[in-house]
């Protein structure tokens, strides 16, 4: 990187410091900030522009290399884990003098797959504009040493929100920290991911080959949005995730619909009626038992979720809903419960390749999100359970001839490997400490989420590892992750850059 020497000059600072007792004084740190606003922009956008879909292995190794350089610059000891052709891992260690706690930091630095057509500016060239798009705003130059900056501009780039954000923030955190001589109260590890956007299938084997130099107090997960309320949260847990197709079949050829209609079975028929029997129209899954094991929130979670922002009619405005499910339920409180979702639907075509037909077969691909104390495996039992409960004979593989004739429905199963959610209770000593020194950052507003609706691993990390994990979002909640125009609103960078400054000290 082609940093100022003013800021190559704070690393031999950072490799040791004494622990403090109190966070640092933000002042400090926004004096810093605002004097090397452009330099930080100017890194990030340097960051940016390497692509980084996971299943490009050089783009994605030239990414480690890069964090891995201005992590050194700051006095980290850093290796790159490899496995085999898997993305690396960038770890990293930064002790200091005297403390008694060390934080782990997860971020990962992989992102979605793009298609570049349905960008405005490229995805890899990183394009400062004077606002959101929606809001009429219009690209400009990255700001010289100096000049005034816009909080409201935003930077738009594939992972400038998710989940790239938090590096500048880190490293923003630790050089204002060193300039202003601040202490650090926790040693510190670093973990960062190559691989969580195309579903880690290597973490599980990294962490248990590694699990020595990964134990910690706590987990800071820095990835996710800002609250819908544009206030800043913190997240206590994740859901999980796992997930099943079903493919139903109807003859053996496609048939034509003015020739055999009203006689053959129609498969895209069969298979709407079997999904319409796994929901009500008010959102409650039908699938026996789907909520059984789902672990309720407990005294602090409930108290939380009380104290929330009232954000529904506002998104139900923003997205043109005129109602949401179970009788305009709160987002927050479905968000503790499993939930089913149908992700896609195939069978034949439609539009001007439509065909007067019935066809062979249509499949439903679905989604199911986890809770606390609901299993993959079991959740996929009983959804199964449900469909044979329908009168579906499942099988595995392409049904031949000889098992069409002999059963009437047949669905082909496909599940898919899931992994279970996490949540750590709120009222733990360590997850007070970390809402103490978000709230130095925030301020009164802060918001407390008991889970985040996505997924992440985060069960490797609390039950594998045995620490607990707490997610430090920074992004803005409108900086259209995983879609097109992804973008991040500099206010957000700059309260990224207190908050982890106001962790790395807290008491």
């Amino acid at each position: 990187m082609n940093r100022p020497a003013g800021l190559l000059a704070l690393s031999a600072a950072l490799a040791v410091q004494p622990a403090a007792a109190a966070p640092v004084d933000l002042d400090a740190v926004r004096a810093w900030r605002a004097e090397h606003a452009a330099a930080i922009l100017e890194d990030f956008a340097a960051l940016l522009a390497i692509p980084n879909v996971a299943s490009d292995a050089e783009s994605i190794r030239r990414n480690a290399a890069h964090i891995a350089r201005a992590l050194e610059e700051r006095g980290v000891t850093t290796e790159l884990w490899i496995t085999g052709e898997a993305p690396p891992i960038v770890y990293g260690r930064l002790d200091a003098d005297g403390a008694e706690r060390t934080l782990g930091v997860y971020l990962h630095y992989d992102g979605q797959p793009v298609d570049a057509e349905r960008w405005t500016s490229p995805p890899w060239q990183p394009t400062l504009y004077t606002a959101s798009l929606e809001d009429g705003g219009v690209p400009r130059p990255l700001p010289r040493p100096g000049e005034a900056i816009d909080p409201e501009w935003r930077l738009y780039a594939r992972s400038a929100g998710d989940d790239k954000a938090p590096i500048p923030a880190l490293l923003g955190a630790l050089d204002a920290l060193a300039a202003a001589g601040a202490s650090r109260t926790s040693n510190l590890v670093f973990f960062f991911e190559g691989e969580e956007e195309a579903g880690s299938e290597h973490l599980q084997r990294y962490i248990e080959e590694h699990r020595e130099q990964l134990e910690v107090d706590a987990w800071i997960f820095c990835d996710g949005p800002v609250h819908q309320s544009r206030r800043p949260q913190l997240v206590f847990g994740v859901r999980g995730y796992t997930g099943i197709d079903l493919t139903v079949y109807g003859a053996a050829r496609t048939l034509h619909s003015g020739h055999y209609g009203n006689w053959a079975p129609n498969p895209a028929h069969r298979l709407a009626r079997l999904l319409a029997s796994m929901k009500d129209d008010d959102g409650r899954v039908l699938v026996a038992g789907f909520y059984d094991d789902a672990e309720p929130p407990g005294a602090a979670e409930r108290a939380a979720l009380a104290a929330l922002p009232p954000i529904d009619d506002g998104l139900r405005s923003e997205l043109g809903l005129a109602e949401t499910e179970l009788g305009n339920a709160p987002l927050a409180d479905r968000l503790l419960l499993p939930s089913l979702n149908i992700r896609g639907l195939a069978s034949a075509t439609v539009g001007e390749t439509a065909r007067n037909i019935i066809p062979t077969e249509a499949t439903a691909s679905i989604d199911i999100r986890l809770v606390k104390g609901d299993d993959p495996a079991r959740i996929l039992d009983r959804v199964e359970d449900h469909v044979r409960g329908e009168g579906y004979v499942i099988v595995r593989e392409e049904p031949d001839l000889e098992t069409r004739r002999a059963h009437p429905r047949i669905v082909r199963s496909i599940r898919r490997q899931g992994y279970p959610a996490a949540r750590t209770a709120m009222d733990l000593p360590i997850s007070r400490q970390i809402v103490a020194a978000a709230r130095h950052a925030a301020g009164d507003d802060l918001v407390l989420m008991p889970s985040l609706g996505g997924s992440l691993p985060l069960h490797l990390f609390t039950d594998l590892l045995g620490a607990p994990a707490v997610i430090a979002p920074i992004a803005n909640h409108d900086d259209n992750q995983h879609a097109p125009d992804e973008n991040l609103r500099l206010a957000n960078l700059w309260y990224g850059i207190d908050l982890m400054a106001s962790l790395l000290t807290m008491d």
